[in-house]
């Protein structure tokens, strides 16, 4: 199955003290692929967008999710969006937004795991504060459907 996360609305493009503060320190936002986040995006981009394919399989009448980008035990499956300063090559993590596939309509999950489209999560990745989205991300500040390949 594949899924796609568009994230909107990044911290760093705004004004005031937060956004200067997230570009000065090079803060990047990346999706975690095991324990290591890969695919970053500055904090100040325009958008951020990450696709990857994901393993699915029923188990005892229940679709579970799992491999490298999957986290979290069965029934409580989740992606993580990591956000960190980045120095030469070094990645120093500092906050991460959980996105729960539980929160995922079942029949919008269950049509994406019949092939039938790309699952696509959309959030905002900025905070009420200003600064970058953290902790449990649920409806309605994540937006999923189904949209073609």
């Amino acid at each position: 199955m594949f899924v796609r996360i568009e994230g909107v609305d990044l911290p760093g493009r705004g004004g005031g003290a937060e956004a200067a503060a997230l570009r000065l320190g090079n803060v990047h936002v990346g999706v975690q692929r095991r324990a290591e986040a890969v695919a970053l995006v500055r904090a100040d981009a325009a958008s951020a967008t990450w696709e990857f394919e994901v393993v699915t399989r029923e188990v005892d009448g229940l679709l579970d999710v799992s491999g490298p980008w999957v986290h979290g035990r069965p029934g409580a499956r989740f992606l993580y969006l990591s956000w960190g300063s980045v120095d030469g090559d070094g990645f120093a993590m500092f906050r991460r937004a959980k996105l729960m596939f539980g929160d995922v309509p079942g029949a919008l999950l269950r049509a994406a795991h019949a092939g039938d489209g790309v699952l696509a999560g959309r959030l905002g990745l900025t905070d009420a504060a200003g600064g970058p989205r953290c902790a449990r991300v649920r409806p309605p500040d994540i937006t999923w459907e189904l949209v073609a390949p």
